[in-house]
């Protein structure tokens, strides 16, 4: 087949642009793929992750045999010609388009259209978010998510969501039909697979406490970090002096709150707060050198991070959403705790110390969920829809 995907570039790069690369590369192996990629998403100075736009620090790239438009900007309607001329060069039979803020609609609609006119090949929109929980928390962002949202996902032939949960939250907040939504879940980041020696990333990361408790990801709210720094401040002082809290990542929202919490932490000396964004090369430093990822997210519609421990085989204390659990409930290393609930966090914390003080090697095999997998889904839903289409 003649398939197409429609993600974020390099340049905005985010957990998206990983999934975009990835797919397409696992899609390329049986297909023809092309990929139309979206480069200025909105402008700078409204990007919180503005200090990395444009930086080259990603080790994930697109097979050199995919056909690539780089791409299409938020404000430029010549590079939105650009793309058509593309679409209508490579004819593909379906365009996938990755769903994951409203601040990009305008693009895909225009895509949407153009293909409607004279390409007519089948249209997919995969939901990374069902809606993002900072646009929905301002009513004119929601309200514009929600229409434009609400237009694509209509006009789609069909959706992918990350879990029967937020299968069923697409379905009733765009009011479409469930029959039109497929569970394609998230991969493991194969590319980032490489352990390295746990000293020695200790080492290099200044770290010289033995128990080593990471989060790791963009800073934001939903993120639930408070949470995890009042778990750690009340750790008993014998495990809490063996221990170093490392909180790294991007800050996009809670900087101040987070600062204050530090500061006045009775461990204060044993937190880290890396705020910055991390280099893909850095990566496999922070997972070796880690005993425990901690993920208190109050919310989720799917963990990138999550799927990133588990590719270390890590354990992993993690809210009990359903979309968590969800993608998580077959790996044996998930230990779930009630969101917003330090107390559990902290009990569980002390757990997974003692059983590696012990000399318990906690290291976990994650399940079966490759790209070469969630390609093959694709197929599968494709060929599905192909021959529904033939036989009427």
């Amino acid at each position: 087949m003649k398939i197409c995907i429609v993600g974020p570039s390099k340049r905005f790069f985010s957990g998206i642009t990983n999934q975009t690369v990835f797919l397409a590369n696992a899609l390329s192996k049986r297909n023809e793929v092309s990929v139309i990629l979206l480069r200025n998403l909105l402008p700078r100075f409204l990007f919180p992750g503005r200090e990395h736009i444009g930086k080259d620090q990603y080790i994930v790239d697109l097979s050199p045999d995919i056909k690539v438009y780089d791409g299409m900007d938020y404000n430029s309607p010549l590079s939105w010609i650009g793309a058509h001329k593309f679409l209508k060069k490579n004819k593909p039979d379906v365009i996938i388009m990755l769903w994951w803020t409203s601040s990009v609609a305008h693009m895909q609609i225009i895509l949407k259209i153009m293909n409607r006119c004279d390409i007519k090949a089948k249209t997919a929109l995969e939901m990374h978010e069902v809606v993002d929980p900072l646009e929905e928390s301002i009513l004119p962002l929601r309200i514009y998510s929600r229409l434009a949202g609400r237009q694509l996902v209509r006009e789609a032939d069909f959706c992918t969501a990350k879990s029967e949960f937020n299968k069923t939250k697409i379905a009733e907040i765009y009011g479409i039909s469930e029959n039109k939504i497929f569970v394609v879940p998230h991969g493991l980041y194969e590319n980032y697979e490489k352990a390295l020696d746990k000293s020695q990333s200790k080492k290099e990361l200044v770290i010289q406490e033995e128990f080593v408790i990471l989060h790791f990801g963009l800073i934001r709210h939903y993120k639930g970090i408070p949470h995890l720094i009042k778990a750690f401040d009340s750790l008993p002082p014998d495990i809490a002096q063996h221990s170093r809290l490392m909180i790294v990542g991007e800050v996009w929202e809670e900087n101040d709150i987070l600062k204050q919490m530090i500061d006045s932490s009775p461990y204060k000396d044993r937190i880290t707060l890396e705020a910055q964004y991390i280099a893909d090369s850095l990566i496999p430093k922070y997972f070796s050198a880690s005993d425990v990822v901690v993920l208190p997210y109050l919310r989720s519609a799917g963990s990138g991070v999550a799927h990133l421990a588990m590719t270390y085989g890590k354990p992993v204390i993690l809210s009990d959403v359903p979309a968590l659990r969800e993608s998580l409930g077959n790996y044996h290393g998930a230990i779930f705790v009630e969101p917003g609930n330090p107390e559990s966090i902290r009990d569980n914390i002390i757990a997974v110390y003692k059983a590696v003080a012990s000399g318990q090697e906690l290291h976990y095999q994650p399940p079966q969920s490759t790209w070469d997998d969630i390609a093959r889904k694709y197929e599968t839903i494709i060929e599905t829809l192909v021959s529904r289409s033939t036989t009427k």
